[in-house]
């Protein structure tokens, strides 16, 4: 038994199969299932169970694969510990975060994160869906859904707070809406939300609606939608920073700023892998992030302060 059989083994059972741990450790299928091989040979149990719809872990395989974690995770440790004495910060940290809020907002903030740690290599997915970050190659994601994956330590980051709005044009041409009936009287732009149904939940003076609108434009990109509201297509419902910017240069107007409005009960949060062992560089992002994130203030206060502060709302995977 050797680390290097350990930690294939690891990769195996995160990635899921063999051929998705070969392509993530740059080896072949066929050596990737001669060290499993060998280290089953070694404890002298099987590990894995092959099925029709891939490997699942034994009950000793189980058992194995959570000390296997904690032995690749110390000898991370350790290597990196060796690494200190170098000074400069290093390591890759790949990482997903929304389109519409990596573009707009988080973009200049990991260009200036760059710039502090140029010697750290950040890989960068702009991807609105989050399914495995193992097999994705990816240590942290920011992703908006009404509920976070179960298998992931989850931090939550806030309710997307959405705003109505037009351009002043648009403004100074029609009436904007103040009522929900109203709401839906008017040519909407905003997204599908999760679900592609655009529901929106109004939170008003302790009461709380729901609305299904019947948006003339849809889309899920926010860059987009942002110009189709400058271009005074009809009225923007939106998550805040689409057009915090927009509103403060008076090209924008809001409405409604007394209602609290969700898109499907969305939420922002910030996943990372229970079992994988964090890098000071992915630490060291993951702080700067969530330091970020409390610097950004929504443009409506909550009805509920609680909703927009920054806490971490779990510290081991998530259970059903």
């Amino acid at each position: 038994m050797d680390l290097l059989s350990l930690n294939i083994f690891v990769e195996i059972v995160d990635s899921g199969n063999l051929s998705k741990a070969a392509r993530t450790l740059d080896m072949s299928r066929a050596n990737v299932s001669y060290h499993l091989a060998r280290l089953e040979s070694a404890l002298g149990a099987q590990l894995l169970r092959r099925t029709p719809q891939g490997n699942e872990l034994t009950d000793v395989g189980e058992r194995i694969y959570r000390h296997a974690c904690n032995i690749v995770n110390e000898s991370a440790i350790i290597k990196e510990t060796a690494k200190l004495g170098t000074g400069e910060l290093t390591g890759k940290v790949g990482i997903s975060i929304p389109t519409g809020y990596g573009q707009l907002v988080m973009g200049p903030w990991l260009i200036e994160f760059k710039q502090r740690f140029p010697a750290i290599i950040l890989d960068v997915r702009f991807d609105n869906f989050v399914d495995n970050l193992i097999r994705d190659g990816l240590d942290v994601a920011v992703s908006v859904m009404a509920e976070p994956p179960p298998s992931l330590v989850v931090r939550s980051l806030g309710p997307l707070q959405y705003v109505v709005c037009a351009s002043k044009k648009w403004a100074n041409e029609n009436e904007m809406p103040h009522t929900l009936q109203a709401l839906c009287e008017v040519p909407v732009l905003t997204t599908g939300g999760i679900t592609g149904r655009a529901h929106l939940t109004a939170r008003r003076r302790g009461r709380e609606s729901e609305v299904r609108l019947h948006p003339t434009l849809l889309s899920r990109s926010f860059p987009y939608l942002r110009d189709c509201i400058l271009a005074g297509l009809g009225v923007g419902v939106v998550p805040d920073y689409v057009v915090e910017d927009l509103v403060h240069s008076e090209q924008v107007v809001l409405s409604m700023q007394d209602y609290v409005l969700t898109l499907d009960r969305s939420h922002m949060y910030l996943l990372y892998t229970p079992n994988r062992y964090q890098s000071r560089a992915v630490r060291t992002l993951i702080d700067f992030l969530l330091d970020k994130m409390g610097m950004a203030k929504p443009m409506r206060r909550s009805i509920d302060d609680d909703a927009a502060t920054i806490s971490e709302s779990h510290q081991g995977p998530l259970t059903a």
